[in-house]
């Protein structure tokens, strides 16, 4: 498959990442890909940047020759009403924003109160994709989850590193798999993210992969191989960014 996009990569100002903006930057090009999306941890995440980071973004370039470069958060959803931890004045101004949950930022509770957080979140009109809804430590009622990502218009994601040999989520491959299916039938696009923390992760998606190919799922409804669905869907992007 020819990928247009990354969506979901992280630098050093997440805190617990290790290549630079530059270094990111020069491997997407060097590994051909068009587009870059770089989505900081947001500020509830231990050891990530302060919101005064993603309010100073606007002083970086977004296109480098043929090469655009998106920058925006990973948020966290705290809570089960499905509140992010980014205000919504920020949040429209950046170019992406991912929403999932996390251990350190969410307490899990039963498989209704985690789907009703997903749920809330996808119901903010600032987020564009929901991050990794894969790991059984934090249950979630797939039905309901792509449902929802179909009436509330928001991208699923097929996060890479979850299934990667290291993860520490649990069962992932296998509610991957879930989710796709139900994706598949239900006609709802998806986007696959590296969630590089290194630059020589960037566009890895080797594991995402073979679940697209166990389940058979259509490349037509897969973001990153569509230019026309990264614009439906990325509706944060400022205008002529793609051009």
């Amino acid at each position: 498959m020819k990928y247009l996009i990354d969506s979901h990569t992280h630098t050093i100002a997440s805190g617990h990442a290790y290549s630079t903006l530059h270094e990111m930057i020069e491997m997407a090009q060097k590994k051909e890909l068009p587009i870059l999306s770089v989505t900081e941890h947001a500020p509830s995440m231990p050891g990530t940047c302060h919101a005064f980071y993603f309010e100073n973004l606007r002083i970086i370039p977004r296109k480098y020759d043929s090469f655009t470069l998106l920058l925006g958060a990973e948020a966290n959803i705290i809570d089960y009403n499905g509140t992010i931890d980014i205000y919504d004045d920020l949040a429209r101004r950046l170019d992406i924003v991912i929403a999932s949950l996390h251990q350190p930022c969410f307490k899990a509770g039963t498989v209704e109160e985690n789907t009703r957080a997903y749920l809330n979140a996808m119901k903010n009109p600032n987020i564009n994709i929901i991050g990794h809804p894969d790991d059984s430590r934090i249950p979630v009622d797939y039905e309901k989850l792509v449902q929802g990502a179909k009436a509330s218009h928001v991208l699923l994601e097929v996060n890479n590193s979850s299934i990667a040999p290291t993860s520490f989520r649990s069962n992932s491959r296998e509610n991957i798999k879930t989710y796709l299916t139900l994706c598949k039938e239900l006609s709802v696009p998806i986007m696959l993210g590296s969630d590089a923390h290194i630059c020589y992760d960037i566009a890895n998606f080797k594991y995402a992969e073979e679940v697209i190919e166990e389940v058979n799922f259509p490349v037509q409804l897969i973001a990153n191989c569509n230019m026309d669905l990264i614009k439906e869907y990325l509706t944060n992007v400022p205008e002529g960014i793609f051009q």
